[in-house]
């Protein structure tokens, strides 16, 4: 996943402070309003500290911190702003916490110009004044009490001394050290220098000299002195001695440097000391004269002073005898001068830090900043390796300090120009995707486009452009004199007025298309070119065909096109209508209006406030509501089965950003960005047993650990890495860069997580054998479980040396016939009866119960790749139901196995929602018992469509038998409501004997044998008198007595029907709604118990049940009643066509329940003359509905008639939606295999000749009246009567008028299908007049 590889926060313009914490160092300095803090050797981010974190009011202010000051031993950092100071502290629970310590507000008059803060003094200088504060805690509140001030040029520099006894400090137009007493503010002593004095430090006292003052120096002139007091004079400085250039070198070899400028450094001995005295402690370490030369420093105890020179060249200097007495002892010497290798010029400042490694130091030089491994053995004996670059940083440029208003990228995303409240820069992503490098800068831009091969274009109002010269051609717009202008040799300009935006297109020639949009919405197209000579051309301004004013129009990001098509094959605009109609365009090059419109959707969206478009034309709006903001995805694709509507999401933040990228098979991913955190996401898959969104989070990337700053933009580059813009900075995040020796446990990429997610599945998939089995390619996932089982047997003889085995795409889209065919020549049997297959050659692997059985045992050790936990475990339920259907195969039909995938599935989910921890089963583990991790909250029933399969299955007692398994032998009313038993079996005599069956399991459930359990189901039965039977045993119940008494009654005559009910009554009352109904039945008002049913236990398919035990059929009119003002307005307000379709089977509108598969809901509730208050979404995200609609569109004349009433048009349409399912499902090759095979079939005019039509009429229809698609239909179901048709034709309109030209295209194929099944109701009434039979016509 992305990591951050690195940070663009902005580079010091003069020195940095140190802060050295026991696990790393940090660097910090001022970057605009912030302070930056770095790790000091990687010179990677830490923490952002942003001043009005302090300060609220100055977010807004523009105003850069001046100064800093960091106190090593309190962990203190302090910052000022003008006349304000804050403090922050490191968290002593948290040490990567950063906390506001204390806030300091001088008078507004005095700016601060320095700071230096130890052991809670700090010394403030502002202009023409110094003071020292103390740190003071009032109730556990810091604050700064000023201990006093004193008047003073205004200083520049500020030095408290180790004893905190004086406090140096260096005036700004005064080449003199003025040392103050840091307890009454008196200035004790004028220290006068010849040249400008740059820097000053005190060195850290040591073990035999605790108290003494000594002071570093460096003056302009890249000299260094020394002072220290005298025995007689303690606290008085005096100078000792001063290092320059000459010092160190002889005059000659300066003359040789060509320039005598140089830098001195003091390398502090303290560090210099604790690294070699870790060396030395190796006992390793061989006596050579490296180590004696280190040991030789640690031993004399010399100060070592770092000079580079002119040419990058380093001489080290060495002074002996500070810490003697007296001090005209005092030695320098040269100590080393190596060869010029890291420095191509003397830096200004260093400093020397500890590092990581104990064996090394770190120095740190600026500017430019740069972090170097410094190794003291290899150093000091002048090798080359003795300092290495560990990590450097760009040149600074002052316009880095300005807040980034946006991003824009190259169409490519290699390359991205960051344009800054002042000015901007280009950078050029590198290493793939991993770091950007600057490649440009400019002062004063407003809007900036990238080009393609290193040419950027520059557009700005009112604004010129001043550019850096850098020698690259750009391209300028203002508004003052509407001139487009091309910088180059000549410089090419063109007019064009109103110009609001600038964009280009990928090109893989030699020039540059740009696309720029005017304050009217005419779009203009230009052409730059370079070589062999500059150009700059309209080519093209139109204005987009529209018949209303668009709220904008913006371009379709190019992010994922590639340079291998042309830009004009893809769509490159799109517009936005004040009405949330999204239209997209392509160039139309001979087209009178110059753009073409390909597609269009409607999202009834109003008040978008951000749009966004993908390359793979998914579209993303942002709409302001009172609860926050509502995020939509939408797809291009709309139709009739498809709105377009993907995803719908509402978030209480406001989004502030959206950006598209896609993965090289065009998966498309969105980053949303809000204040802090840009939420990634990517399209889910779909799922045959889920119904979860379509779009989900894959990654968060939350930036408020290192950054206060909200995030102003963000943008996708190439290779699949992210840039966030937050204040000053910029944050890129990539995928990390992996070893080779470490690629085989990499993490998972972004890109291959969204794969998975979302692409192609691999062929031992879980979904992809689901659909496999459901669309009747058992002998495929047979052969695809085989496969993975002679991988798996073999992967684990020899272990990485195959890969899992992929079946070609041509097996998919073979018929299922010929595979079985294909199979059964490669198999024997060993008995004519049993069908056990045996391989001819007993090491071949085949499908059977003993590989089964061994392939499962894998499955539940080892782990398969591109597979979860849960779908494994699914995999293994797939597996053996494979098995179970194949030792069933000749007794179970396809809608049977349909529903036992189903059940099976069912059970498995809710035994892992239900199982506290998963634990893997043992090598000894059965088939049965397989135990798999928590997926999901427990289901309450098998979905409508699961049901549905087994209601047209013509297996239903192997059905019913596997449900009463599955139930452990004992089904109750909640596993028979669960399972949709009363909806699916269509035996009245197998449902009474099951429900008889329920009816002894619910009085057997529990401890207690409750009668009122099972009264309902007894008494639909008609059996009162066993009820009766079944109270005498119930002597603990206190209602006995009573109900012995009732119940001895003759419920057959008025008065103890009447009773009944009114006890019925009595127990609604009680709101004891179950017994009520079993009451009602008693006193046989089935009608009452049925509304009880639906009202009170809102369980339709009891009253279903009920009705149709009582009624003794599915022709009762409580039944009709149920189906027609319950359950039709249930699967209406659901949305779900499988429930209505068997609602209407039932009902005999067989036509309505093809109709409904395909139809708008409203259409069939106006159809069936049904009142329905509420229709739900219109969901045709199930593949199984075109499967559904495939076997019912000619079962019986009545589904004919319906699929009459459905256009070619609209089942084409159907047809397609299913495939982009498919796809969606990750079984892409299953929807190829569905656009390939579907048949459009339908009923057609038979042609006769003239004889034919003057001839008598025949008996019977012949087979040529037919076309082939209707010879199939040789077994229809006759369901109606063809004498009650109405006319099948209708009338065409004389004369079409152009609103009429689009319906009637519609309505064409209708006709012919209506006048199609209208000879097919002829033919109907001819098979139903057939004449009676007699013997007498076989002689």
């Amino acid at each position: 996943m992305l990591q951050l590889q690195q940070t663009c926060t902005g580079y010091p313009a003069a020195g940095v402070q140190y802060l050295n914490l026991s696990n790393e160092s940090l660097i910090l300095f001022p970057s605009g309003d912030a302070v930056i803090i770095l790790n000091a050797r990687t010179l990677a981010l830490v923490r952002v500290l942003a001043f009005w974190e302090a300060f609220p009011g100055t977010s807004h202010s523009k105003d850069a911190i001046s100064c800093i000051s960091v106190d090593s031993g309190m962990k203190l950092i302090v910052a000022a702003c003008k006349s304000r100071l804050a403090a922050w502290s490191l968290s002593g629970i948290h040490q990567d916490s950063w906390r506001i310590h204390s806030t300091l507000v001088l008078p507004e008059q005095h700016h601060i110009t320095v700071l230096d803060n130890k052991a809670g003094l700090l010394a403030v200088g502002c202009e023409k004044e110094l003071s020292v504060y103390t740190l003071v805690l009032e109730n556990d509140l810091p604050t700064w009490s000023k201990k006093w001030t004193a008047s003073t040029i205004t200083p520049i520099l500020l030095n408290f001394a180790p004893s905190l006894m004086f406090i140096s400090a260096v005036s700004k137009e005064h080449n003199a050290i003025r040392l103050y007493s840091t307890t009454t503010g008196r200035q004790t002593q004028l220290i006068p220098h010849p040249r400008p004095i740059l820097k000053v430090s005190w060195r850290r006292p040591q073990a035999s000299s605790r108290d003494d003052l000594i002071m570093y120096t460096v003056t302009s002139d890249a000299t260094i002195r020394i002072f220290f007091p005298v025995l007689d004079a303690p606290d008085r400085l005096q100078l000792h001695a001063a290092l320059d250039l000459y010092s160190s070198l002889p005059f000659s070899v300066v003359e040789m440097l060509g320039s005598s400028a140089s830098a001195v450094f003091w390398l502090d001995r303290q560090s210099v000391h604790s690294v070699i005295n870790h060396i030395l402690k190796d006992s390793t370490l061989s006596d050579d004269a490296r180590t004696r030369r280190i040991k030789e420093i640690r031993d004399e105890g010399w100060d070592l002073f770092l000079r580079v020179l002119s040419d990058g060249s380093i001489v080290v200097t060495a002074v002996a005898n500070i810490d003697r007495r007296p001090p005209t002892l005092l030695q320098q010497f040269t100590l080393q001068q190596s060869q010029p290798s890291i420095f191509s010029k003397p830096p200004e400042y260093l400093y020397i830090l500890p590092n990581p490694d104990s064996n090394l130091l770190t120095l740190v030089t600026t500017p430019p900043l740069m972090s170097m491994d410094l190794s003291p053995l290899s150093f000091f004996d002048a090798r080359s390796d003795g300092l290495k670059i560990h990590s450097a940083g760009p040149e600074r440029i002052q316009e880095e300090e300005s807040e980034i208003i946006r991003f824009i990228r190259t169409p490519e995303g290699k390359g991205v120009g960051a344009l800054r409240a002042i000015g901007g820069e280009v950078w050029k992503v590198t290493e793939r995707g991993k770091k950007i490098v600057r490649s440009s800068a400019w002062d004063k831009a407003d809007f900036v486009v990238v080009l393609d091969y290193g040419m950027s274009i520059f557009t700005h109002f009112l604004i010129r452009l001043l550019m850096k010269p850098i020698g690259r051609q750009f391209l300028t717009y203002t508004k003052e004199d509407s001139l487009v202008k091309l910088h180059s040799k000549p410089p090419q300009t063109l007019s064009i007025p109103n110009l609001e935006s600038l964009f280009t297109m990928p090109s893989h020639t030699g020039y540059e298309h740009i696309l720029g949009v005017t304050s009217d919405f005419t779009i203009v197209q230009l052409k730059a070119t370079s070589e062999p000579s500059p150009s700059l051309t309209l080519i093209h301004s139109h204005k987009l065909p529209l018949s209303y004013t668009p709220r904008f129009i913006l371009p379709v990001d190019p992010m994922a096109w590639g340079k291998a098509h042309d830009w004009t094959t893809h769509d490159v605009l799109l517009s936005i209508s004040e009405e949330g109609v999204i239209a997209f365009w392509v160039p139309e090059a001979k087209g009178r209006d110059g753009w073409k419109k390909t597609s269009e959707v409607r999202t009834g969206r109003k008040g978008f406030r951000k749009v966004r478009c993908s390359s793979a034309k998914k579209t993303a709006l942002i709409v302001d509501g009172p609860d926050g903001d509502e995020l939509t995805i939408w797809d291009s694709t709309e139709s009739e089965f498809s709105s377009g509507l993907e995803y719908t999401g509402n978030v209480s933040e406001i989004i502030l950003d959206l950006d598209w990228s896609s993965t090289p098979d065009m998966q498309s991913i969105l980053a949303v960005g809000y204040a802090h955190r840009v939420d990634i996401l990517c399209q889910q898959r779909m799922t045959y047993f889920s119904e979860g969104p379509g779009w989900g989070l894959c990654r968060t990337i939350d930036i408020s650990s290192f950054t206060p700053y909200p995030i102003s933009d963000s943008i996708w580059l190439a290779h699949g890495s992210f840039l966030i813009a937050a204040g000053q900075q910029m944050y890129l995040f990539s995928e990390p860069q992996i070893k080779p020796e470490d690629e085989a446990n990499a993490p998972e990429s972004l890109m291959e997580y969204v794969a998975r997610q979302n692409g192609p599945l691999d062929d031992y998939h879980p979904q992809m054998l689901l659909q496999c089995m459901i669309w009747d390619k058992v002998e495929l996932v047979k052969e695809t479980i085989t496969n993975l089982a002679k991988f798996l047997f073999a992967e684990n003889d020899t272990p990485g040396t195959l890969f899992l085995p992929h079946l070609p795409v041509e097996r998919y889209l073979q018929k299922e016939q010929s595979m079985r065919t294909t199979r059964i020549n490669h198999k024997r049997y060993n008995s004519l009866f049993n069908g056990i297959p045996v391989p001819d050659n007993p090491d071949e692997i085949i499908f059977a119960r003993p590989t089964i059985e061994r392939l499962i045992q894998v499955l539940e050790h080892q782990s398969l790749p591109n597979l979860s936990q849960n779908e494994q475990a699914h995999l293994i339920v797939l597996i053996q139901t494979a098995l179970e259907i194949d030792e069933q195969r000749r007794a179970l039909d396809s809608n049977g196995l349909r529903y036992l995938i189903s059940m099976r599935s069912f059970y498995i989910i809710n035994q892992r929602a239900s199982t506290p921890a998963a634990t893997p089963a043992t090598n000894g583990a059965s088939m049965n018992n397989v135990t798999a991790p928590k997926q999901s909250a427990r289901r309450e029933r098998l979905r409508y469509r699961d049901m549905i399969w087994a209601f047209h299955s013509e297996s239903q007692d192997l059905l019913l038998s596997a449900s009463t398994a599955a139930c452990d032998g004992k089904m109750t009313w909640p596993d028979a409501r669960a399972l949709g038993v009363s909806i699916w079996l269509t035996s009245l005599e197998a449902l009474k004997t099951q429900f008889e069956v329920i009816a002894r399991n619910e009085y057997m459930a529990g401890d207690n044998r409750d009668p009122t359990r099972c009264s309902v189901f007894y008494f639909a039965l008609g059996k009162s008198k066993l009820v009766h039977g079944l109270w005498r045993q119930a002597a603990w119940h206190k209602e006995q007595n009573a109900m012995l008494k009732f119940l001895a009654n003759d419920f057959t005559t008025e008065r103890w029907r009447r009773a009944a009910l009114k006890n019925a009554f009595a127990l609604l009352s009680k709101q004891r709604f179950e017994y009520a109904a079993a009451f009602f039945l008693l006193g046989g008002s089935l009608k009452d118990a049925v509304n009880v049913c639906l009202r009170q236990l809102d369980d339709f398919q009891l009253a279903v049940a009920l009705a149709r035990i009582v009624e003794q059929g599915n022709d009762g009119p409580v039944l009709k009643e149920i189906l027609t003002s319950a359950v039709l307005p249930i699967a209406s307000k659901l949305g779900n066509r499988w429930l209505g379709s068997w609602a209407f089977w039932l009902l005999h509108r067989r036509d309505l329940a093809v109709r409904i598969l395909l139809t708008p809901l409203q259409d069939i509730a106006s159809a069936a003359n049904i009142q329905v208050s509420e229709i739900g979404h219109s969901n045709f995200d199930d593949t199984g509905l075109a499967l559904l609609f495939s076997q019912l569109r000619s079962k019986t004349l009545q589904t004919a008639k319906g699929t009459s009433e459905i256009s070619g048009r609209a089942e084409f349409n159907f047809v397609l939606q299913m495939a982009r399912v498919f796809c969606r499902m990750g079984c892409h090759v299953l929807a190829l295999d569905l656009i390939r095979s579907w048949s459009f079939a339908r009923p057609s005019i038979p042609v006769r000749t003239t004889s034919e039509a003057n001839g008598p009429p025949l008996a019977s229809p012949t087979p040529r009246f037919f076309e082939p698609a209707m010879l199939r239909r040789t077994s229809i179901l006759i369901d109606m009567d063809p004498t009650s048709m109405p006319p099948t034709r209708i009338s065409s309109p004389a004369v079409l008028n152009g609103q009429q030209a689009e319906q009637a295209k519609e309505e064409s194929d209708k006709v012919a299908r209506k006048a199609g099944i209208g000879n097919l109701m002829k033919t109907a009434k001819h098979d139903v007049q057939v004449p009676e039979f007699d013997m007498n016509a076989f002689f």
